[in-house]
This record gives structure tokens, sequence and C-alpha cells, in this order.
């Protein structure tokens, strides 16, 4: 039987210098010392107890790994085990290549666990100040001053990779959190609302394969990119009016769809268009693919309409949008938009400046203020004329 032990851990002082010491015993007994890193005695009980805290949680060698762990590393990690499809769409993925290249530069050297809040924000200072740079033959151009929504965009990605180093207890807290974003990002996530009369411009102007996606998206939400544009004919069943999404960016997201009369015209159409291919929309340069990108064709299209750009995938807000004015209950929406989160319907759904108008023309300025029988004949009058009395 082994000797019992009178104290979990120690803190001293080694004759070679001032730092001070920890040791303590590992789940199997072994004995651990290690450097406490500091020369105050109550910081150094602090990360004591910390070991033997995670040592009593089975964590203790995780811990250990992420305080030895090089940032680097843990973004070459991260790129791929919790970046590539799919896990992530292919254009997610190459978006956060070029931000951990960006990322990797600024905090070479570092240790995972030495990221912190102040060094977070003194990237982004130096980030904004600095100028996009292209490469060409003879060397770099440069030109602006760089976006704030890019800068932002490598911060989200940091953010993320660092939320996933807490998941896995790599990190104690994400430093991100003690972050402020040094200016404003103007214009960020403010989706744009396509009026019906601009959406009929927008297909007048389009090649009939776009003219389908738009027309599919603003009557199914269904992603650009990650859901429709690699899409299979043997996912339709026209017959009974549904579209069965196999793969998509959040488990919500596998689901079978339902399409409107409008919505399963265009997938005919569509299927009309590709006669020798599997996909919906094959590709002119690969047979045996699909298309990957819409980004020239669509800023081609609006340019033909006369139409200020947007982003494609503002389609899909407004559908949502559709969904809201229709009078929806917001937790229908955010189930049609096979989203986890209700919170995220609010980034979706934008009402329109004439929609509050006529909700305006609602108010009844003289609520609980008329007698009960007065009421009675104004809720009778208003059945026949079709008027509103606000409770």
């Amino acid at each position: 039987m082994s000797k019992q032990q009178k104290y979990d851990g120690v803190v001293y002082a080694r004759n070679d210098g001032k730092i001070l010491w920890i040791c303590y015993r590992d789940r199997n007994g072994k004995r651990c010392r290690e450097s406490a890193g500091t020369e105050d005695w109550q910081e150094a009980n602090r990360k004591l107890r910390e070991r033997l805290q995670a040592r009593d949680g089975n964590l203790l060698e995780v811990i250990r790994k992420g305080e030895s762990l090089g940032f680097e590393e843990w973004v070459d990690s991260f790129l791929d085990n919790y970046s590539k499809p799919p896990i992530r769409a292919q254009k997610t993925h190459e978006a956060n290549q070029r931000c951990a290249t960006h990322l990797k530069a600024a905090f070479s050297g570092r240790k995972l666990v030495e990221i912190t809040a102040d060094a977070i924000e003194d990237y982004l200072r130096r980030r904004l100040r600095q100028r996009v740079r292209r490469k060409l033959a003879e060397g770099y151009r440069e030109h602006g001053i760089l976006k704030s929504s890019t800068v932002h965009q490598e911060f989200r990605v940091l953010r993320r990779m660092l939320n996933v180093a807490v998941r896995k207890k790599l990190l104690p807290a994400n430093p991100c959190a003690g972050v402020e974003f040094p200016v404003a990002v103007k214009g960020l996530f403010r989706p744009h609302y396509v009026s019906w009369s601009e959406q009929r411009m927008i297909e007048a102007h389009a090649p009939e394969h776009l003219r389908n996606i738009v027309k599919i998206i603003t009557e199914t939400g269904l992603r650009i990119y990650k859901e429709l544009i690699p899409m299979k004919k043997e996912q339709l069943d026209l017959g009974n009016a549904t579209v069965w999404i196999p793969d998509s960016k959040t488990p919500n997201g596998v689901a079978e769809v339902p399409l409107t009369p409008l919505a399963a015209e265009a997938f005919r159409d569509q299927i009309r268009l590709s006669p020798c291919s599997p996909y919906l929309f094959p590709s002119d340069q690969n047979p045996s693919g699909h298309i990957r990108t819409l980004k020239t064709t669509w800023e081609a299209t609006l340019r033909r309409a006369k139409v200020p750009y947007f982003r494609i995938y503002d389609l899909r807000s407004t559908y949502a949008t559709r969904l809201s004015a229709g009078g929806v209950a917001d937790e229908w929406v955010t189930q049609m938009l096979r989203q986890g989160d209700a919170q995220v319907f609010k980034k979706y759904s934008q009402m329109k400046l004439q929609m509050k108008r006529e909700a305006l023309e609602k108010l009844n300025r003289h609520a609980n203020e008329m007698p009960a029988q007065k009421a009675g004949e104004l809720e009778k009058a208003g059945a026949h004329t079709g008027t509103v009395t606000v409770q």
C-alpha cells in the first residue's frame, strides 16, 4: 500500500534563481515539477491550484499540451480538421486560408496561450493602417487602405479558431472576448431586400440558368453554394413538390424542403437546360462537374438590369423577409430557413420601410379609452369595412 501524501502539492524556491517552482502528483501518483513562471508567491499558488483542479478533472495533459502548442501549429490543425469540406464549404475554407496567412505572420513564434486581448487589438490597429498589396510579375503594387470589413473578417476567423481551442480545453478562455474592434464597421450584415419589381427586372436580363436560380432561392431560401449549385437531379421529387438536402452548412440544414409552384417550375426548366448531366447546374469547363461560382454572371446581370450591386446571398434574406411580411411566425420562419438559432433570423429578415408604414396605419390612438358599447359598435363596423382595432 502506497504511503498517504500529506499535501497535494507545494510551491518552493530553487537555489539557481528567483522564479518559483511547483511540485504535485498526477492521477497515477507520478511527481511532476515545473516552473510557475513567476516570483509572486500568490500567483504560483494559483497556478498550483489550477494544476490540481485540472488533474482532478482529468484535463491535466490537455492543458499542458495547450501551453506548449504554438499558434502556427494550432492554425494548421484548425485548417486541416475544422475548416475543410464537408465541415465547411470550400469558399469558407479558402477565406479561412487567406486570413490564416496574415494571422500566422503576425503571431509567429508565439505559444497559443500567449495570444492576449491586447496583442489582438494591436494587430487589428496595424492591419487597419495597411494598404492593399497586389502581387505582380515585377513585385508588389500598393493600392488603397484595407477595408474595415476585410480586417473584421480576419478577426472573426481568429475568434472561431480560438473558440475551438477553448472547447478542446487548450485555452481557459477566448481572449477575443476582451477585444473591442477599433473602428465601426458600416454595412456589415445588412441584407438587401429585393422587391418583386426589382426581381422581375433582374430575371429579364439574366441568363436562363441564373433566372432559375433567382426564382428558386427567393421561393425556397436554399443556400446558393452549399445546397443549390451542387444539387443533383435525383434529389428532386417534383411529383410531391419537394427537394432533399443531404448536406448543408448546419445539421438543421439537412432536411426535405417543400417547393412552391414557382420553384417547381424553375426546377423543371433547369432540368430541360441540363439534359445530359446528373447535376442541375453543370459546368461548361467540366462536363462531369457543376459550376463553382456565379460572381461574374451575377455582376454582369445586375449591371445590365441597372440595379445597384448586392450579394446574391441576399436572395435568401429576401425569402425570409417575404415569409415574415406574409404573417408567418418567427419560429416557423426559423424552421423554414433551417437555422438552429432563432437569433440568426434577425440577420435575414429585414422589414421594408413601406411595411412598417402600413403597420403604423393600424394604430388605434383611443385604445382602452372607449365605452364598452361604443367599442363593440366599432368592432362590428371594422368587420364590414376591413379596419383593425388594436386591443
